[in-house]
């Protein structure tokens, strides 16, 4: 079941709130391959936005291998791409580690300590 929130203070763009956040759920496994997803015009009714804005998140994400279509039925959540997901994946950890290094450089906290903090969370996974 897909779950959108939008929020019209942001700044961000609706049609982009509405990409990440199923973007978000498929990468993360709570929408599952081939899962029928809420239709355009019934997302934009639910959210009370325009249909173009959904069309646009939608098409965006079809784009990206995230989901297909099928004229007619609807859209559904594409089988995952491993290659994808890591990539995805790699994003946000290289967005991560930007803001780690920050942190550490800010508090002179050492590469090595960063480095031990690291090898602890990745032992408890």
């Amino acid at each position: 079941m897909v779950k959108i929130l939008i929020d019209n203070k942001c700044g961000e763009p609706i049609y982009n709130q509405i990409y990440n956040q199923i973007k978000m759920q498929i990468i993360n496994g709570e929408l599952t391959e081939d899962e029928l997803l809420p239709s355009i015009r019934g997302l934009a009714k639910d959210l009370r936005i325009s249909f173009l804005t959904t069309k646009h998140a939608y098409d965006e994400l079809e784009q990206e291998g995230f989901i297909y279509t099928l004229q007619g039925k609807g859209s559904y959540v594409a089988p995952r791409n491993a290659e994808l997901i890591k990539e995805e994946n790699l994003k946000k950890i290289e967005g991560l580690i930007d803001e780690i290094s920050r942190l550490a450089v800010y508090g002179n906290i050492s590469k090595q300590e960063v480095i031990e903090i690291l090898n602890f969370a990745m032992e408890d996974k």
